[in-house]
């Protein structure tokens, strides 16, 4: 009897201490036309990011975001930045491509947490793929309204929702 209530609390302390961590990956807004290697967003890329930005900026509540990381592009920084205003947070800069390596660090310090990362366009599917273990391609270069989901429970399988904003 004694092993059997001592099996239902441990199971019951596991069952409590289960999460869902959950990311919102988003490429970066429109840029502006050009030929510079590192080009800022465009008008309407601005407004996408204004958009995310409304569309995420609660500041209390269930479902806040707790952090934003980005890639180290501009235009990746720009699409975060209204984001970051409106919630008061700091954007995290990932430098360099390691998708497993941003991962990592994002599951290691928000597990049970909502994040948002805006990577580069490049990066995206990668960051996608090693946070759920699911493949959503490659996408295009013109992109940008795609918003993924991934919902990553401490127990089972992750999910992936793909939305457009």
């Amino acid at each position: 009897m004694l092993a059997v209530l001592f099996v239902l609390c441990a199971a019951f302390a596991l069952y409590r201490s289960a999460s869902t961590t959950v990311v919102v990956v988003v490429r970066p807004a429109e840029k502006e036309a050009g030929t510079i290697d590192d080009p800022p967003l465009s008008e309407v890329g601005e407004q996408r990011a204004q958009r995310l930005a409304q569309m995420l900026g609660d500041a209390t509540g269930v479902g806040r975001i707790e952090a934003i990381y980005v890639s180290n592009t501009r235009r990746a920084q720009q699409t975060a930045a209204p984001l970051a205003d409106r919630l008061g947070k700091r954007t995290v800069v990932v430098a360099g491509t390691d998708a497993r390596a941003a991962v990592s660090q994002v599951m290691r310090e928000h597990d049970g947490g909502t994040v948002l990362f805006v990577g580069s366009t490049s990066s995206v599917p990668q960051l996608v793929h090693e946070l759920s273990g699911l493949e959503v391609g490659a996408g295009t270069e013109m992109e940008h309204d795609t918003l993924y989901v991934v919902s990553i429970p401490t127990f089972g399988r992750a999910s992936v929702l793909r939305l457009r904003y």
